[in-house]
Order: structure tokens, then sequence, then C-alpha cells
């Protein structure tokens, strides 16, 4: 049996949710004025020009909600020595959260006028960003692989695995990007999905912190979706990346979360046809219906533009973002099948 969360706990996902969806039309407000504001590659005329790098406040929002569910653990908790390993644990998390915050605001401004940041500096950042992990010797290093058995990597986990999962992770989960409310909807999904895997396999605490980055993304959503108001930027999807792969090496189910981001493997490769240069854009006509840029399929994104006219003439953006988070979820659940017996 499972311990029931304390409902208290419910308090930090409340205030990260509602700082989310009261700051946002702030934000929106200011870079409008501003003149902050990036193009929109799936559209034409008046919907083309929205308000950039509104990850910004999502990443604030799950801070303080982090930071409160803290607070109450503190000071509403009697569990001491466990609570000092938790704590570690999770500051552990948020200054990994936050370099890469960081560094994606970085990008997010520099690329607004110059191009943003070379690809040698984001990877090497992002090897960077798991030192926090590498410090408190984060997670297991025996994994069971399939045909080997229980492999113990010993310190490689730590000075190989854990940077490559970091930087993998977080490089990765900016590919499938580019089209109103898939970067939201993707994260609401897999971090979600993760938090119910964190609470069965005994991590409560996991799951209350991934819960705070599920209801930030959720208010975000109601903004990013199509048609949006705002988009994420570097600034979302590198912390939500990284998010994915520091809960999986906390909670120590590697191999469920990267199941989870097969969607993702499979971007790499269609990507890597194009040199990973090519955009996940479709080519916009003039009711806003899309069409494969070249013809070729170099992206999830693209692959679904031509999966769905086989079934109709014309095709939008959210049904493209729709059928996407369908294959996730389609994933998700096999991946809940293949590893019922470590989770449930």
């Amino acid at each position: 049996m499972f311990k029931m969360i304390n409902p208290i706990l419910i308090i930090p996902l409340i205030i990260s949710f509602f700082i989310t969806l009261l700051t946002l039309p702030y934000w929106i407000k200011k870079c409008k004025k501003s003149g902050l504001l990036w193009d929109d590659m799936n559209k034409i005329g008046s919907e083309k020009k929205v308000a950039f790098s509104g990850g910004i406040v999502v990443m604030i929002s799950f801070v303080i909600g982090v930071l409160i569910y803290i607070a109450i653990r503190t000071f509403a908790f009697d569990d001491v020595a466990r609570l000092d390993l938790v704590n570690l644990s999770i500051f552990t998390l948020l200054s990994v959260i936050l370099i890469l915050t960081i560094v994606g605001i970085t990008d997010d401004i520099l690329g607004w006028k110059h191009k943003g940041l070379s690809t040698k500096i984001r990877i090497f950042l992002a090897l960077m960003a798991s030192i926090p992990l590498i410090v408190i010797n984060a997670g297991n290093s025996i994994i069971s692989l399939p045909f080997f058995g229980a492999v113990n990597f010993g310190i490689f986990y730590l000075i190989i695995l854990i940077p490559v999962g970091i930087a993998g992770a977080t490089i990765v989960y900016n590919f499938l990007a580019g089209f109103n409310g898939l970067e939201a909807g993707q994260g609401i999904i897999i971090i979600g999905f993760l938090s119910i895997v964190a609470y069965l396999t005994e991590n409560p605490w996991l799951s209350v912190v991934g819960g705070c980055m599920v209801v930030s993304l959720l208010a975000f959503y109601f903004f990013n979706r199509y048609p949006a108001k705002v988009f994420p930027g570097d600034s979302l999807t590198w912390p939500i990346g990284a998010l994915i792969a520091v809960m999986a090496i906390l909670g120590n189910f590697e191999k469920i979360a990267v199941f989870f981001f097969i969607p993702y493997i499979i971007e790499v490769f269609l990507k890597a046809r194009g040199g990973l240069r090519m955009q996940s854009f479709g080519k916009p006509n003039k009711d806003n219906s899309l069409e494969l840029l070249d013809n070729k399929i170099y992206g999830l994104t693209h692959f679904s533009i031509w999966f769905l006219k086989k079934f109709k003439k014309k095709v939008y953006e959210k049904e493209v973002v729709y059928f996407i988070n369908f294959l996730q979820i389609i994933t998700i659940l096999f991946g809940l099948i293949i590893f019922r017996q470590g989770i449930f």
C-alpha cells in the first residue's frame, strides 16, 4: 500500500498554477509594448507576431511552488532524517533547472537578434548543468539492461551517463517544437505521467515537484495553445527536458523515462536526414492550413502533416499538435504496460 499524499501539499500546486495564470497576461502585454515579438512561422497575417519567451514566467512559478513545498515539509512534517535527504535532492533539482533556465533565456535574447548560442556552447552548458547531480552522487549506478541484467556502471554513471542524460534530454526536447501548444502539451503529458510513476515507485516528493511543473505548464497552455498569444522559448524547453532527465535519475526510473522519450528519439533520426538543420514548421496556406515545406519528412510534425493529409484535404496546426500528443500518450501507455512490474 502507498501512503496518501497529505492534502496540504495541494497548496504549492495551486500557487504555481495561479502565478503563471495571472502573470502571463502582463508578460504578453509588456512584450507587445516593448516589441519583444517572434514570428509564428505556421501562420500568415495578423496572428503572426507573438510574445516571446513565456517560459520565464513558468519557471518562476515552478520554483516558487517548489520552495513553498519545501517550507511545508520543513515546518509541518517531523521526519527530520528523511527531510534532509529529500530537501538536498530538491535543491539539486532546482539548481539544474535554474542553470538551464538562465541558459535558455540567454539563448532566447541572443536568438531574437543574433541567432542565439552556437551549438558547441549549447552542448557544453547543458553538460555543465549536470554538475549539481554529480556532486551529491545522485541516482543509482546499477541499471538493469536487456540481455545483460543488472550492470553497475560505478563512477561512469556519474561522470558520463548523468551528463549525457541531462544534455541529451535538454537538447532533444527542443527538437520537437515550433507549433502552438506543442512543447507545453508534451511537457504536461510526459512530466504528468512521470509524476504518477514517481508516486507509484514510492517517491511522493518527486511527484509533487513534477506536479508543480505540470500545473504551471497547464496555465501556460491556455495562452500558448492555438492561436498562441505567447511562445515558450528555450527558457521553457531546456528546463523541461532537463526536468524529465532529473526526475528519472533521482527517482531511479531511467528506463521508463527513456521509453517515454521514444517520439523524441524518432525526431532526432528524422532530423538527421536533413543534417539536423531542417525546421519543424509547415508551409501555411492563405487559410492557415499547412503543407510540407518541400514534400519531405524531417520530423514528426512533417510526418503528422503527411499522415493526416491521407485522410483529409486540409490539415491545420492544432490537428498536428493533437496527433503528436496522441502518439506520445500511446507511447507512454505501452511503456506503463511493459514496465508494469517495476511500477505497480
